[in-house]
């Protein structure tokens, strides 16, 4: 039987094409980050040099901004109020949206909203929109975990609100396959070896992608970040606010970074927080994952090797070809698990990969390759469930089949699979140990039966205020030049970087950069621009 992590869970890195975890893996499995710094107080805060700042209570919003105009043939939809009621300590409504924004008088479909009302109502400053990334993590559950994931001050002087993203979770929901189907979609092998394995991973994608057609019709069709996007501007509209406040993280930088640039007067004050930078190609942000796993991987072994006694090695080389080599056996004979299921070698790369999002979790993976290499495969099942949200007997969400199918719909510059050997070398290069599995990721849209023709490109925003953009050091999920591009690219673009290990820089205990946060989204205080904590 698999349990969850203990704590808080990676999120899966917004950009990978790998096999079964298309361009966005990074989905949120829980909480995000290891650091869970409380401040006592909004006043007490860091300054650009690390000093203590004390700044007086934020003002209330400003009621006197205009609420923006909107298309007349959307009117239905801006012009809904939602209808909270009770689930918990927290309130919960359901937001009616087009299908497909090309005929608003056609089918809609529903968002799951939830709202976590501030905990200090008379200081209110206003209502914040979040979303923890994937594509297919649920901002639903991302919301309702208050300070954990958002610190005190953020859920002292924000409603935090998050929604289900459209066929996400407990929205209008997009459904491929049942748990047997996913099982073997999931544990295919990620490097296939040979003519017969390339062309069943081939078939397995294609029977993937036709099975969400078969399920959920259309939906397939209209699940694209831009139709995310506008959804969030009527979300906007639905809580009373003439301008959004957002903080998104991880493909949640993509979502925000796409609304920006299609509504940027709509902006009031938005964080991106280890950013996918939307001007690369689909090889460009595979390769960029590749090396940012590798780097992660290899800083990983660096302080097993200097614990002492590392059961990979005595050095980073080491201990980087031990992993190549038990997977190059777990390929060859599968690891049995006290579940009666095996593990393969792609599921032992989800569970070697989940660990690396966060520092605090690598005893996790020490523990876990240790029983590995003697044959046990249990915990390392249990991580690459944790990374999957597989259950005891169920998957406990559908974000495998919302990634790829948004993925496919964002991205339509793949390659055949029968290309991929030539893309090898600069895979290798990049990254000796997953370099082929991030390579054969290249080809996972070429096989989905739903094309968009949709190929992402710079965006500058222009018109926006100042967008604060994140980026951690050795962030493998998404790479710190992203969130540099990122900053860079939009026209009000502001760097704040994370010198660190894991993934995104906000609750990483890491006071500097949780300050810059929360004095811009309480206080408006826009952070000096390349402010480096």
């Amino acid at each position: 039987m698999s349990a969850p992590l203990p704590q808080q869970q990676p999120r899966r890195g917004a950009s990978t094409l790998t096999i079964v975890v298309a361009v966005g893996l990074v989905l949120v499995l829980g909480l995000t980050g290891a650091g869970l710094i409380g401040w006592a107080t909004w006043s007490h805060f860091r300054n650009d040099n690390g000093g203590s700042v004390r700044l007086a209570d934020p003002p209330p919003p400003s009621t006197t901004a205009q609420a923006p105009s909107y298309p007349p043939q959307l009117a239905r939809y801006y012009g809904q109020h939602l209808d909270w009621n009770s689930c918990g300590a927290n309130q919960c409504s359901r937001l009616k949206v087009p299908l497909d924004y090309a005929k608003p008088d056609g089918a809609t479909i529903e968002l799951a909203v939830l709202r976590a009302p501030a905990t200090r109502r008379t200081q209110r400053v206003g209502q914040l929109v979040v979303n923890p990334g994937g594509p297919g993590g649920s901002g639903v559950d991302y919301a309702s975990s208050g300070s954990s994931a958002f610190g005190e001050v953020l859920t002292r002087y924000f409603d935090i609100v998050g929604f289900d993203p459209r066929g996400v979770g407990k929205s209008t929901s997009l459904k491929c396959a049942d748990t047997a189907q996913l099982d073997q979609f999931l544990s295919a092998d990620p490097d296939p070896d040979n003519a017969a394995e390339t062309s069943r991973l081939d078939r397995l994608t294609r029977q993937f992608g036709q099975g969400c057609l078969r399920r959920s019709g259309d939906l397939t069709r209209h699940v694209s970040t831009v139709e995310a996007a506008k959804d969030m501007d009527i979300l906007r509209a639905a809580l009373g606010e003439p301008r959004l406040d957002y903080l998104g993280a991880s493909y949640g930088t993509f979502l925000g970074t796409t609304y920006a640039d299609l509504f940027p007067t709509h902006v009031r004050r938005m964080v991106l927080d280890g950013a996918v930078d939307p001007a690369l190609s689909s090889e460009q942000l595979s390769l960029g994952q590749a090396r940012g796993f590798e780097t992660a991987l290899r800083a990983y072994l660096q302080d097993c090797v200097d614990k002492g006694a590392c059961v990979l090695g005595d050095s980073v080389d080491a201990g980087a070809r031990r992993i190549s080599q038990f997977l190059d056996q777990v390929d060859a004979q599968p690891l049995p698990t006290s579940s009666g299921r095996k593990l393969t070698e792609g599921l032992a790369q989800y569970g070697i990969i989940a660990p690396l999002y966060v520092k605090s979790y690598w005893p996790l993976l020490t523990s876990a390759l240790e029983r590995a290499l003697r044959g046990n495969g249990d915990q390392l099942l249990m991580l690459s469930d944790s990374y999957t949200m597989r259950g005891f007997d169920r998957y406990t969400s559908n974000s495998t089949e919302i990634l790829y199918a948004v993925n496919c719909l964002d991205h339509d510059d793949y390659v055949p699979i029968s290309q991929v050997p030539s893309r090898f070398a600069e895979f290798d290069k990049a990254s000796p140990t997953f370099g082929r599995i991030f390579a054969y990721g290249l080809s996972t849209c070429a096989s989905w039966p739903v094309r968009s023709g949709h190929r992402t490109t710079a965006l500058a925003a222009r018109g926006a205020p100042p967008i604060v953009v994140v980026g951690t050091t050795r962030d493998p999920a998404t790479p710190y030049q992203q969130s540099v591009s990122l900053a860079r690219e939009l026209q009000s673009g502001v760097l704040v970087s994370r010198d660190g290990d894991g993934h995104t820089g906000f609750m990483q205990g890491n006071r500097c950069v949780d300050g810059a946060i929360e004095s811009y989204l309480v206080g408006g205080k826009v952070p000096k621009d390349g402010l480096s904590c």
